[in-house]
Formats: structure tokens, sequence, C-alpha cells
């Protein structure tokens, strides 16, 4: 199967580790253009193509990525379809994971099709992005027409793909931000605790470590029900009351969060069957009491 030539507008993280992995995978990239020339030239250094004017990139690409800021979409797209750089035969895409395609309604009106594709992958940098989005799973919503070219993208990409309604993406999103983001919070949550009794965030996040990535291999291998170990799966109400007597030293906002969190983790507990309703009623009653 022929590649389709490809236009990356916004040289960030994920259009650089994008443009990058879909050139090594045979897509011929025809041009870069980014908010800033250095950005630009740097990625189309890498890219060998060189840099453009954002229509002019897009009119002589048969997808056209753009993967600037989500504000950004919008207007930029709007703009390139303005100036003539997409038409009738011609896919546009963008890789938010919160808007919909309904942002490109501008390449829409000019004939073009729109998709966002969206990697299931944290971007902390290029070089890392580049290693994590092999064999990630990617959320395609947008014109049925484009699907076919958006599914052979993921799949030269080593990767897996779900289709979902544009009415879903906030939840969808919210869920990635959850598994990614909020683990980011937890961990800082966990170490700051360790800084109480005299670890550095360093030492704190190392001794940590192992056991987090022990948890995720079990939810990996099991499920995250039958994963939850601990004093919660356990019923072990003196322990979790301990807990809380403890994080009273702290700031109430941290005990508080402690608390919800656990009473989550009661409903998690109650669906494994580790705990029985009586103990997931005493739990949440010491959980609640902050």
């Amino acid at each position: 199967m022929t590649r389709p030539s490809i236009a990356i507008i916004g040289a960030g993280k994920v259009g650089s580790a994008l443009g990058i992995l879909l050139r090594q995978r045979g897509y011929p990239v025809v041009g870069v253009a980014s908010r800033t020339a250095q950005s630009a030239e740097k990625l189309a250094l890498r890219l060998q193509c060189p840099v453009r004017e954002a229509d002019e990139a897009a009119s002589r690409a048969k997808l056209v990525f753009i993967t600037t800021p989500d504000r950004m979409i919008a207007p930029v797209a709007a703009a390139i379809a303005k100036a003539g750089g997409v038409g009738a035969g011609q896919i546009v895409a963008h890789t938010s994971g919160a808007q919909s395609a309904a942002e490109l309604q501008g390449v829409r009106e000019t004939g073009a099709l729109a998709m966002s594709v969206h990697p299931l992958q944290s971007f902390a940098g290029v070089q890392s992005a580049m290693e994590n989005l092999p064999g990630s799973y990617f959320a395609l919503e947008g014109d049925e027409e484009a699907l076919p070219v958006a599914r052979q993208l993921v799949a030269d990409l080593d990767g897996r793909c779900f289709v979902i309604p544009a009415a879903d993406k906030p939840l969808y999103h919210a869920a990635a931000c959850i598994a990614s983001n909020y683990l980011v919070s937890l961990l800082h949550f966990a170490t700051g605790l360790y800084g109480r009794f005299g670890l550095g965030p360093a030492e704190a996040f190392t001794a940590l470590l192992p056991l987090v990535r022990g948890t995720v291999a079990n939810i990996a291998g099991a499920g995250c029900v039958e994963a939850l170990t601990g004093p919660v799966a356990r019923g072990d109400s003196g322990t979790i009351a301990e807990h809380m007597a403890a994080l009273r030293q702290l700031e109430p906002e941290l005990r508080e969060l402690y608390g919800k969190l656990g009473r989550y983790t009661v409903r998690v507990a109650l669906e494994k069957g580790s705990i029985n309703e009586a103990q997931g009623r005493e739990l949440n009653q010491i959980f609640e009491e902050v």
C-alpha cells in the first residue's frame, strides 16, 4: 500500500514524534510549518523536508496533521482552509484527546475530510514519545471515509485503535488524565509523605518505584480488581484508623484526599469480594472522619 504524503503543522513534541516515526515507516513528508521558525527548521532537518507556510505545506499533502495546542486547532484549520490549502481528496487530522474533529469544521467546508487521531500516550519529550508510541492505543473520531487511512497509519505505528463518538471525547480524555496525570500527582503525594520523615524526593521515589512497577505488573496480569491488596482489601480498619490519625498532622486537604481515595478503594474491594458490606461501612466511616 502506498503511504500518503503528510504535512506537519505544529513542530512540538507530538508533531515531531509522529513526523519522525511516520517518515521512518515510509510516509513522505512534504513540509513542516510551526509558530516559530526555529522549531520548524529543527524538525524539517530531521525529516529532510522543507519549511513552508502552513497552507502551502497542507496543499502538497494527502494527510495534514495539525499538532498545535488545542486552543489553536480551529483557527489554524480555518486559516489553512481560507488560504486554499486543503480541499476534496485530502484528510486533515488533529491529535487532541479532548477536542473532537468538529474543531476542523473550516477544512470540512472545503470538501476535505476531518479526523481526530489521539495517541493514548504521554509526551514528556520527543525521544521518549518516539519510544513509547509504537504499541500504544489510538482513539479515532471523525469522518467515516477517513477511517481506513487512520487505521492504516496506526497499524504502521505498531499500534491499536478504537473509534469513539465525538460526544464521548471529554469522558475519554478525563479517563486518560486520571491514568496518566493523576498518577503523577499520586506519586508526588506519596513521596511528599516520605519527606516528612527525612527522605528527599529522589530517594523517596527510588524507594517507591519498585512497588509501583510491581503493582502495574499485577494489574497487567490480573486486572485492577484482582490486583488490589493492602489494608482496605483486607478490611483492616485498625490500620486505616492509624493512617487517618497520622494524617491529622498534615494539611486538611491531604487527609481529605486520602479519605476520598480510600472510599473509592472500598468500592473496588467490595467488587473484588475481599470485604463484606459491614466491613465496607466501617472503613468508609473511618475515611469520612475528616
